[in-house]
């Protein structure tokens, strides 16, 4: 009711008595070398209580990131991408931090910046991270942050009657949420809390407690509901900073950052992938030969296990008696990215999927069908020493296609597109959960998930109804607070209904054994209610039953992830594209998703994921790119200059179609869903394109230019062919 009333209290309403407000201080370029700081005239602004640079840092300046600690609180020697901040203000009101920032000065040479793919694995580019921030690490002379192989069978023994060989580029992108990135830090008895819209308040609490170098129970995090999350809020920002700066001086601090500083907080790896894949004459599968950089940015982030995770599956849903495929997670003088809706796979699938379509076409074979023989079996093992299929995907496969009327006529300048998406769901994790049923027979549920729109508190709600045979308005979900809910692991790899939700049931169980027992003795227990129960069983001086719930799965330290997919997050997206030849612009004018999702406990809620993840996935295939200039700067700032889709850009004829089997390891058959509408969308809309517009486009995103050009280059070569 909050959300669609306006009422709900994001981070950024938060007020709390005598708040500071900071204002970060950056550089115009990308990479440069920091000189003087002059920060005399800030500090005699009125109303300013603090101007910091890293020379006001413990030493050695603290370094943070949820896998390596490479991050500074603010920039050290040089900064490593546009927008890093270099100084921090601290002032009595907003507009006092503003204008104080102003009047910061700062000496600095700009130096060469690594932003692309090839500049990164170029010997004389400049090194983006210091050498000694990775010791014993035999690539910390190099910009490769890290390199995985992954694959099995011979390769270069395989005899294919055709090889499909390409090249795909996907852009960088922006998370966009609706909610701007807030935080709020203050000391109080214990230590010092930390209120921001993370998705994973215990990661966070993780990684400031040990930039403090604390104990994990002196930082408390309150992680107000966000207002969009898709990955970019995941993973710490500038949490680390916020809380010294409260410490210091001993005030609450308080920093929402302008949509402008949004862009440069967090974005999504852009990526370069080589795709050579065999095939038979009849379309089966042979080999996969995939090459992947992806481009992370300034800092490590959570980047390096979503190159290793994506590349790990980029094979997708099919048999590949021979893959191999080796990544590379790459450093350059960029925004930092991080999580991303899909964790990678978009950037994956994009590639090898278009290698389907392209190898459909050479051979003459129906793209449905050359999926269709490639998909294995429901338990049917796919990827060695992996979880098999856990799903009928051929079903998906049929119903996407039935949803767009595949085998109809087309009309001038419209192709069609399909595509699957796969997705490695949530390896090694561990979810908690408490269920406090009180006196009055109401109950309280207490979990470390986020809600992000998701409808996660609905779910859990319906859940814990369920098995307590309570009326959801007498229940209570307590998230967000890592001083009171229990752990969990983190809120992603959409996982949150499966472990979460099975955590709750697992609690409601121990609720309803102890009420059992609490039965024993009372004659006339079989003819109570829940409330009468209790009253018994407690009398005057009342109480309640608390139940402790848990669930996950173990970590394995010789698999290559961790452990091996609880569930594999399938869907099909098929489309119909219109291209106008005059212009090359763009029109879907049908796309049909299926889902397999185990069992849709709130059906309406999993359509609007999938076709809200679905319309993302028409932002990085059709407009969203994040455009640099030469030092590194992002050009494109904002809502103005940066386009994302809006309601002219929804499809004409939209579907969501979910499929049910109850074979999911979550409650009541569940898998978990939500970021496979993303997984397969730009292949889909990608091959309509190339047919409509009879080009071969390989480069996201698939703007209208860039197919006028294509179209244009086609046209001349054909009036060259015929002269």
């Amino acid at each position: 009711m909050e959300r669609v009333t306006g009422s709900q209290q994001y981070t950024a309403d938060i007020r709390v008595d005598r708040t500071l407000h900071v204002k970060l201080v950056s550089l115009v370029c990308a990479h440069a070398r920091i000189g003087t700081i002059h920060t005399d005239d800030a500090l005699r602004a009125p109303g300013v209580r603090g101007v910091f640079t890293t020379d006001d840092l413990p030493k050695p300046v603290p370094r943070y990131g949820p896998v390596f600690l490479d991050r500074p609180m603010l920039a050290t020697g040089e900064t490593k991408f546009s927008g890093e901040p270099v100084a921090v203000i601290v002032a009595e009101t907003k507009d006092a931090a503003e204008q104080a920032a102003s009047l910061v000065r700062i000496d600095f040479e700009e130096l060469p910046a690594v932003l692309s793919v090839e500049a990164a694995l170029d010997a004389a580019s400049p090194l983006v991270q210091d050498p000694a921030l990775r010791p014993n690490d035999p690539l910390a002379d190099t910009n490769i942050l890290r390199r995985w192989t992954f694959g099995w069978g011979q390769i270069d023994e395989a005899a294919a009657d055709l090889v499909v060989e390409a090249d795909y580029g996907f852009p960088m992108v922006t998370h966009f949420a609706i909610e701007p990135h807030a935080f709020l830090a203050a000391p109080d008895s214990n230590g010092v809390v930390v209120w921001t819209p993370t998705q994973h308040p215990y990661v966070l609490q993780r990684v400031v407690a040990a930039a403090l170098n604390w104990p994990i129970a002196r930082v408390r995090i309150i992680s107000p509901d966000s207002g969009g999350g898709f990955g970019g809020k995941g993973w710490p920002k500038v949490e680390p900073l916020m809380a010294w700066l409260a410490l210091t001086l001993g005030r609450p601090v308080r920093l929402v950052l302008t949509l402008e500083e949004s862009f440069q907080a967090s974005r999504r790896a852009s990526a370069h992938i080589r795709a050579r894949s065999g095939f038979s004459s009849d379309g089966r599968i042979v080999f996969q030969d995939l090459h992947a950089d992806f481009l992370l940015g300034a800092y490590a982030d959570i980047g390096g296990r979503v190159v290793s995770k994506a590349s790990y599956a980029a094979c997708g849903p099919y048999r590949v008696p021979r893959a191999r495929i080796v990544a590379r997670a790459l450093l350059s003088h960029t925004t930092p990215s991080t999580a991303f809706r899909g964790f990678g796979t978009p950037q994956a699938s994009w590639a090898v999927e278009s290698q389907l379509n392209e190898a459909a076409e050479k051979l003459g074979i129906d793209p449905v069908e050359i999926r269709r023989r490639n998909l294995p079996a429901k338990g049917e093992a796919f990827r060695p020493d992996d979880t098999p299929a856990d799903g009928e995907w051929s079903t998906a496969l049929s119903r996407a296609a039935a949803g767009i009327g595949w085998t109809a006529p087309l009309g001038p300048n419209r192709g069609r597109g399909i595509s699957l998406g796969l997705k490695s769901s949530s390896t090694a994790s561990r979810s908690v959960a408490i269920v406090r049923l009180h006196f009055d027979g109401s109950a309280s549920v207490l979990c470390g998930t986020s809600d992000m729109g998701q409808g996660a508190r609905t779910v859990l709600m319906q859940i814990a109804s369920q098995e307590l045979g309570i009326a959801p308005d007498r229940i209570a979900i307590v998230m967000g607070d890592t001083s009171v809910v229990p752990y969990d692991s983190s809120t992603s790899a959409s996982r949150s209904t499966v472990f979460m939700g099975n955590a709750v049931i697992d609690a409601c169980h121990s609720v309803k054994r102890q009420l059992h027992a609490a039965s024993t003795g009372i004659p006339t227990a079989l003819d109570m209610s829940v409330t009468e129960l209790l009253k018994a069983h407690f009398g005057p001086p009342r109480g309640e039953i608390i139940g402790v719930g848990e669930a996950g799965n173990a970590y394995e330290p010789d698999h290559p992830l961790g452990g091996r997919a609880a569930f594999w997050e399938f869907m099909c997206a098929a489309c119909e594209v219109e291209v106008d030849p005059e212009t090359g612009e763009v029109t879907v004018q049908k796309l049909s998703l299926v889902s397999d999702v185990g069992k849709a406990l709130n059906p309406r809620q999993v359509e609007a994921q999938d076709e809200g993840a679905a319309v993302m996935g028409l932002g990085h295939t059709l407009m969203e790119q994040l455009v640099l200039g030469g030092d590194g700067r992002i050009l494109n700032l904002g809502s103005l200059d940066y386009r994302i889709p809006s309601i002219k850009d929804v499809p004409m004829h939209f579907e969501s179609t979910l499929i049910e089997n109850g074979d999911g390891p979550g409650p009541y058959g569940a898998k978990g869903a939500g970021e496979g509408g993303t997984l397969a969308v730009a292949a889909a809309v990608g091959a309509a394109i190339n047919e409509a517009a009879g080009v071969k486009l390989r480069e996201l995103p698939l703007t209208p230019e860039k197919i006028w050009r294509a179209r244009a280059n086609e046209n001349h070569k054909t009036k060259k062919g015929d002269e």
